[in-house]
């Protein structure tokens, strides 16, 4: 019986085993899915300082496809319109899902109930939950790894024909595999937070470039709004400090009234931002997934989007060697999933890098240019198109 081991139970980890199950309970195949933090208890329970994730339309797709998003749209909040600015400069680019033919542009739904949908419907007869449990060792041998899993009631053995490493940006494990990340950081911290207006977000996602680096408003259920703030490394511990009025006062001032005046902000967290790319993203037996693999600037909202459409297509090539009585781990196999989404990761880094370090620069040629480029694309209908599409991970 062959066996694949996830590590990283979140929400790339858990969604490729949700594609994968049925056609592993069909091939005889056993699924294990590795997870550090222990499942939570007592289910889903409703926070204003709910973590985020803005999904594409292309994303609601895929999730439909897995036969999950009925489910996961009882909590999301769609996304009618998208408002790109550029502060104290006339230029302003709207989308709209009416122009584009689409029910919403995107939604943004909470990480915590993304996380229980997906997990809810995971056959436990396929899927074998593994947590609280730590991979502190993985050894390559002929036909896949031997992995050393580490919990609270001591050690154990696993061997595992396909290990898929889905355990985040500062992967322990990669590291420990020699797999080398190439990292350019961006010198910028995100402050992520929730926070209230009193005009209510009204679907509208806002993206508004400032002189100190991108500001993101994206629309939440309850009419609360998901911020994401960047700003230079060496200011972000200082607007941290700042009591919730004064962090308001400041906020208010970069981003302007089209919410009107904002009054509540939540629970709030800093992040120092990087583009990590893995150098290897396949070995034999051997996958690196999600941000792992590929770690995004967030002001574009690409990262998890395009982890996601690595997932299906991964999914969609185990499945194959499945009915084949391939190994899964097979680095022909592995191959043809890396060359056959290597051009859509491309893309799509060099879409989010090239519109933060855009957005970022204050030189005045360069805030002149990309201004026009903002009036011209309101101008464009065609132009405006493909960036919907790109914005929506849908094909150009």
């Amino acid at each position: 019986m062959s066996s694949i081991s996830i590590v990283g139970g979140g929400m790339v980890g858990a969604s490729l085993a949700l594609a994968l199950q049925a056609g592993a309970k069909a091939a005889g195949w056993q699924i294990n899915l590795i997870e550090a933090q222990p499942p939570k208890d007592g289910g889903y329970q409703p926070s204003y300082d709910a973590r985020s994730t803005a999904l594409s339309q292309g994303s609601a797709r895929l999730f439909a496809q897995l036969g999950i998003w009925d489910r996961l749209a009882e909590r999301v909040e769609p996304i009618a319109h998208i408002h790109v600015s550029d502060q104290g400069q006339p230029g302003v680019t709207r989308l709209a899902a009416h122009d584009e033919g689409v029910p919403a542009l995107g939604y943004v739904v909470e990480n915590t109930w993304l996380g229980e949908v997906l997990l809810q419907a995971l056959d436990t007869a396929v899927v074998h939950w593994l947590a609280p449990m730590q991979v502190i060792a993985a050894d390559a041998r002929a036909g896949g790894y031997d992995l050393t899993l580490k919990s609270d009631s001591g050690e154990q053995q696993l061997t595992t024909d396909l290990l898929v490493i889905a355990d985040g940006g500062r992967s322990g494990l990669l590291d420990s595999l020699g797999v080398h990340r190439q990292q350019q950081r961006y010198g910028q911290t995100a402050i992520i937070a929730n926070i209230t207006s009193s005009k209510g977000h009204k679907g509208v996602a806002y993206e508004r470039f400032t002189p100190n680096g991108p500001l993101a408003l994206l629309p939440l259920s309850e009419q609360r709004s998901a911020l994401v703030w960047t700003m230079p490394e060496e200011q972000s511990d200082a607007v941290m400090a700042l009591p919730d009025d004064k962090f308001l006062q400041q906020l208010q001032q970069a981003f302007g009234y089209r919410l009107g005046g904002l009054t509540r902000v939540g629970e709030r967290h800093a992040y120092p931002l990087s583009l990590i790319e893995a150098a290897e993203q396949v070995r034999p037996h051997m996958v690196a997934l999600g941000n792992a693999a590929h770690s995004l600037h967030p002001i574009a909202g690409q990262g998890f989007n395009l982890s996601l459409r690595d997932t299906m297509a991964l999914a969609e090539h185990l499945l194959a060697a499945a009915e084949r009585g391939q190994n899964p781990g097979d680095l022909a196999l592995l191959q043809a999933y890396w060359q056959q989404q290597q051009r859509d990761q491309q893309l799509t880094v060099a879409f989010s890098d090239r519109l933060t370090r855009l957005f970022s620069n204050r030189q005045p040629v360069l805030t002149a240019g990309r201004n026009l480029g903002l009036l011209g694309l309101d101008l464009m209908p065609p132009f405006k198109h493909m960036l919907a599409r790109q914005a929506m991970g849908l094909k150009i």
